[in-house]
């Protein structure tokens, strides 16, 4: 886990992510989505560092997505550094955030409040 790229405005996690191992996070202005992230043109432009930040339920961009809605929704309730802590015990006890090609544990949910359990509880 590279915990310094913490995560993304959309709420994605820079820090687990496989995908593009030059980039160096979402907020490094050297993002490969910067171009055409609606997530991230709507933050700058309300000046928000990331989208928990702002006061709306939003759904656009990839917020459109179970997985970043849920990590937004969880960095509201409880605060990004306790949404890095349980990626990275996560990340420790097995959980696959994805890989090329593969998708993740946390991809496998519909249903936000389940997802956001588990990124509490982890795998039993």
């Amino acid at each position: 886990m590279k915990r310094e790229l913490g995560i993304a405005r959309c709420g994605l996690a820079c820090c687990l992510c496989s995908e593009n191992t030059s980039c160096q996070g979402c907020n490094s202005g050297k993002c490969p989505g910067k171009e055409w992230c609606e997530n991230r043109k709507c933050s700058i432009e309300k000046h928000n560092s990331h989208c928990y930040s702002c006061r709306e339920d939003c759904r656009k961009g990839l917020l459109s997505k179970i997985k970043p809605y849920g990590f937004t929704l969880f960095v509201k309730r409880y605060g990004e550094e306790m949404l890095l802590d349980c990626l990275e015990h996560n990340e420790k006890n097995g959980v696959v955030y994805h890989r090329d090609g593969i998708v993740g544990d946390y991809d496998e949910f519909d249903d936000v409040e389940k997802l956001i359990a588990f990124i509490k509880e982890g795998k039993c």
